[in-house]
């Protein structure tokens, strides 16, 4: 009998992965390298995303790199074409890339609360569709939401939450339509408060006051931890998970 197949390993597996040029997208795509993974890294940030591609070769895997905003359906199209033009296939996509504000209904603008949507659920439904049309059986999407999209947590954010809780929304959708009839599962992580150049623009007292005592382990994520989840739900360990949102965040949700 030969050697069972780890269901952890992503041997051959092509990933795409957004906003890829730092915080979870970096840690993600990494993990992904790490479990055997070849990637097609996007993000606005060039100069950030090299370093990411950099970090992926030295892990032993192929990658490449292309400047990407989610929210222009041409740029996810050039991105996964890419990625087949490398590699031959595209096999998972970590829909990571998004932005977020802090602003008082009151006063938040159209183009304020558009410009969140656009990236953080519009974009993600472009990369999913561009992804779609050429992924075969047994691929995998794993859309990034947030624990906001589920609680709230005293910062006036509803063009976030809003976002996030669409994300979740569509990963049901894209489910149900795309798992009987295409093979492709569907997945969400909800990641809770995580140490990335995003959450450092925080008020420490906030930290202090708010998000830490509501987090069961008493600290914050750290992104290397975001990559088990992602290749668990990226490939054959997860074979018989689709539609579901899972929690990575120290306990947030049952405060």
């Amino acid at each position: 009998m030969g050697t069972p197949r780890d269901p952890f390993r992503l041997d051959g597996k092509v990933a795409v992965v957004t906003g890829a040029s730092s915080g979870l997208g970096a840690a993600a795509a990494l993990a992904l390298a790490q479990a055997g993974a070849d990637l097609a890294l996007g993000a606005r940030r060039t100069d950030r995303l090299e370093d990411t591609k950099r970090e992926i070769e030295q892990a032993g895997a192929r990658a490449i790199a292309h400047a990407t905003d989610v929210s222009l359906p041409d740029d996810c199209d050039r991105l996964v074409a890419e990625a087949m033009s490398a590699f031959g296939h595209v096999d998972i996509l970590i829909n990571n890339a998004g932005i977020g504000t802090a602003v008082p209904a009151t006063r938040e603008s159209p183009n304020q609360f558009r410009s969140v949507i656009d990236v953080n659920l519009n974009g993600c439904y472009w990369m999913a569709q561009a992804c779609g049309r050429v992924m075969k059986s047994g691929s995998s999407i794993i859309n990034i939401t947030s624990v906001l999209a589920l609680t709230s947590a005293g910062l006036p954010q509803a063009a976030y939450a809003a976002s996030k809780a669409g994300l979740i929304g569509l990963t049901r959708d894209l489910a149900q339509q795309w798992t009987p009839r295409k093979g492709i599962r569907v997945n969400a992580i909800a990641p809770g408060y995580f140490a990335t150049e995003m959450s450092a623009e925080y008020d420490p007292s906030y930290i202090e006051a708010t998000l830490l005592p509501r987090t069961l382990l008493g600290r914050p994520g750290r992104p290397e931890e975001i990559g088990p989840a992602v290749v668990f739900l990226a490939g054959e360990a997860s074979s018989f998970v689709t539609g579901v949102t899972l929690a990575v965040d120290g306990g947030f949700l049952v405060t």
